[in-house]
């Protein structure tokens, strides 16, 4: 499976990003996604976890009511828009795949693949 996000970049505090994650390898809609941030010095953490039909998502506290994680599975195509961002959310973002499910993923370590990771710097 090959993951390939995009979507990062640098904005203000209170500014927007909508990160794309592509999908290939295999059949999408069998694949539970997840979108992870690591920032300098800190663990990698769960952002938002995805189900096969997109009909359960996961969120992290720190994210609830303003990070959306959304599929298109016609276009295999995984989003992550966020929105209200804050310096706190400055990290590197990565997508990532298991072949498990139907439902959303919550354990960072089960992941089975993961994308090459895209910059998100949020500034003050």
């Amino acid at each position: 499976v090959q993951l390939q996000a995009y979507g990062g970049g640098l904005v203000q505090a209170g500014g927007f990003l909508r990160l794309s994650c592509a999908v290939s390898g295999r059949p999408f809609g069998r694949l539970r996604m997840g979108w992870l941030r690591q920032a300098p010095g800190k663990n990698r953490q769960l952002v938002a976890a995805i189900s096969w039909s997109g009909d359960m998502i996961y969120y992290a506290d720190s994210v609830k009511g303003r990070f959306t994680t959304s599929r298109d599975n016609a276009k295999n195509t995984v989003y992550l828009q966020m929105n209200g961002l804050n310096p706190e959310d400055t990290a590197v973002y990565y997508c990532a795949a298991d072949v498990g499910g139907p439902g959303p993923l919550v354990i960072v370590s089960e992941y089975n693949y993961w994308g090459q990771g895209t910059l998100v710097t949020v500034s003050s």
